[in-house]
């Protein structure tokens, strides 16, 4: 007995003092990570960059200290909330600084000023000097240098930016224009101007178009829980239909742009070059499709007894639906943090004066340093975040599997996994994390050398970089696949990451001919989900894009728009995805660990069991094949669901 009692209690307290080093490493980091956050929020000052500032180094809106060397700082501004730029509609950047003078004003003007003249009556009737503050308003006409101290005319109107208080000149061209150059210091390049141009410009399509393809995901995703074979065949007509119209309609365009002789505008010429990209890629997809929809035509009702399945599950856990919501909101929290303190970090500066007493604001030492930190922190907690709602999942999935009556669920499943998962598996979920953060980095590292090594044309260069991305790509792909069946092992035994990952891949490399073909059949039509998505918040957005062919480059904007829907649907539809991985997985073991005999009864639903069964074309031989619990196996290792 004293020489079992320690064999019986080394993996428990091994794991847990695993997940407690993971733990303390974890919120090591964080600590970091509010270092950090403290040193920006006391050196760095966001409210310059939120109430905006001056070229004399006046912060908008409050009162303020002078600068030694610059006559015009140490205002009170307090009156004067809003930014106004003197050359607001030809916006230059010099060394990521814009070259025009800012000033702060009382209001924007509403109306368009023409003339020296309705400077002066602008500020007198409204308070609000639109001039260099030592410009006196009854030498706007007489001083013979008011046309370099005044704005350049004629000045477009303008108005309040709701949250930075910026005015924004509201004429297509300037505003575009204005909005371009202010992002402009982080690319500088022509065609991400005229990008930036159309998505701005078409900004309110876009929001329209993301809430369609937010729409349709909900839609799909309450269609799948209830998805019967009619409702299957409908889809993939709406797919095949979809495709085929989106295709046409974009080789329609295509050939209405090339042969319209009023396409002279270099953005209509880049409509012309994206629409034949976009026209032949939607062309290939649509052969590709429609070909392994031909092929696969036979097992479609297996995969509708698949979703009936899944969605029989779901149905005893209904408010599995609702965690990409959830997890969607905990994101954009922490997204909305980290871009507060990355701010506050990018505004850590001292003041110092130049020529014609303005003011510049240097960074500090070890900004950079402190920026790849916190960059870090962006991935890893994201990623925690993912890895906690994939746990969550499978951790309910496991509990209503492993439950002996079937008719009778148990209280709360979501709520006891994630008590579960933060009383006793918090540290397999950080691990997971780190790990895709390891592989995650590497990438980020080369696409930064890659944008700073483009200029140099070297095709070798080129390729080295394209397979090296292509490497990292495939190594975190196979990565998460892996760590979403570890999680669910975890859920089941209880046991620490590498255990868990080792016994997923054995099961699921005994298994593989029995599972992966069902499985893909089931991937195969969330893949036609997405695609139904897509397709037709694409056709939405060439229908909305199409009436505004001269003002944007609104191919582009379409193209995020599609990329947008991809990514929503696949938010929607992950919950049937892990969920059929994670009740699949709990097959494979129950097969494993149990005989059917009365001593050790399979927790299986015989609807599965048939299911199954009926799609590998078990033989009757095939029934009484042995099935060797995993202690008989040769690397000794043990699965027994929890209790």
């Amino acid at each position: 007995e004293s020489v079992s009692e320690p064999r019986e209690w080394r993996p428990v307290v091994y794991r847990r003092c695993t997940d407690i080093l993971w733990l303390l490493l974890f919120f090591l980091f964080w600590a970091g990570l509010m270092f950090i956050t403290g040193y920006a929020v006391m050196a760095g000052a966001a409210e310059r960059l939120v109430l905006g500032y001056d070229s004399f180094g006046n912060i908008c809106g409050r009162k303020n200290a002078p600068v030694n060397g610059a006559p015009l700082s140490g205002q009170d501004m307090t009156n004067k909330k809003y930014v106004f730029f003197l050359n607001s509609c030809s916006l230059e950047t010099q060394s990521l600084k814009i070259s025009s003078v800012s000033l702060c004003v009382s209001s924007c003007p509403q109306e368009q000023l023409n003339s020296l003249e309705d400077l002066q009556s602008f500020a007198r009737t409204n308070g609000s000097y639109l001039c260099v503050y030592n410009l006196n308003i009854s030498s706007y006409t007489l001083n013979p240098k008011a046309a370099e101290l005044c704005p350049t005319l004629p000045v477009p109107p303008s108005k309040s930016f709701p949250l930075f208080n910026r005015c924004v000149p509201q004429s297509p061209e300037c505003y575009s224009k204005y909005a371009s150059v202010l992002i402009s210091m982080v690319n500088e390049m022509d065609v991400f101007h005229r990008t930036l141009s159309g998505i701005l410009a078409g900004r309110d399509t876009v929001i329209g178009l993301s809430v369609l393809a937010l729409a349709f995901s909900f839609v799909l995703v309450i269609a799948l829980r209830f998805i019967r074979t009619l409702l299957v065949h409908t889809l993939i007509a709406l797919v095949v239909f979809g495709l085929l119209f989106v295709s046409g309609v974009l080789w329609w365009l295509y050939y209405d742009y090339r042969n319209d002789p009023s396409t002279e505008l270099e953005t209509e010429k880049e409509n012309v070059k994206f629409l034949l990209g976009y026209a032949i890629f939607s062309t290939i997809v649509t052969v590709v499709i429609l070909s392994l929809i031909l092929i696969l035509r036979k097992r479609l009702q297996f995969t509708v007894q698949l979703f009936q399945i899944v969605g029989k599950i779901i149905g005893r856990i209904p408010f599995l639906l609702f965690q990409p919501v959830w997890t969607f909101l905990i994101l954009v929290v922490f997204w909305l943090f980290w871009v507060a303190v990355l701010l506050s970090l990018g505004t850590a500066g001292t003041a110092q004066t130049t020529s014609g007493g303005q003011v510049e604001y240097r960074a500090l030492s070890g900004i950079c340093y402190m920026a790849w930190y916190h960059f870090v922190g962006l991935i890893w907690t994201s990623e925690l975040i993912l890895a906690c709602q994939q746990m969550t999942i499978a951790g309910a999935v496991v509990t209503c599997y492993f439950n002996r009556n079937k008719n009778s669920p148990p209280a709360h499943p979501i709520l006891s996994s994630i008590s579960v998962l933060f009383c006793y598996h918090l540290g397999t979920a950080v691990k997971g994390s780190f790990l895709i953060t390891i592989l995650r980095i590497p990438r980020v590292v080369l696409s930064y050398l890659y944008n700073i090594l483009k200029q140099k044309e070297s095709a070798c260069a080129k390729c080295l970089f394209k397979c090296c991305f292509c490497c990292f790509w495939c190594q975190e792909s196979c990565l998460r696949y892996f760590n979403q069946h570890a999680y669910t092992t975890t859920a089941i035994n209880g046991t620490n990451f590498c255990t868990s990952a080792r016994d997923a891949v054995f099961i699921l490399a005994k298994n593989s001919t029995k599972l992966s073909s069902i499985s893909c059949f089931g991937d195969f039509i969330l893949f036609l989900g997405k695609v139904f998505v897509v397709c037709f918040t694409v056709f939405g957005g060439l229908m909305a894009f199409n009436y505004h062919r001269e003002l944007q480059t609104w191919v582009v904007p379409l193209l995020l728009v599609g990329f947008f829907a991809y990514l929503m649907s696949h938010s929607f539809l992950s919950v049937f995805e892990v969920t059929a991985d994670a009740m699949f997985l709990c097959f494979a073991i129950d097969m494993e660990t149990n005989d059917g005999s009365a001593e050790k009864p399979y927790f299986v639903d015989p609807e599965l069991l048939t299911f199954v069964s009926q799609s590998n074309r078990l033989t009757e031989g095939q029934k009484h094949r042995s099935m060797r619990p995993f202690q008989d196996n040769e690397d000794g290792t043990e699965l027994q669901p929890m209790v």
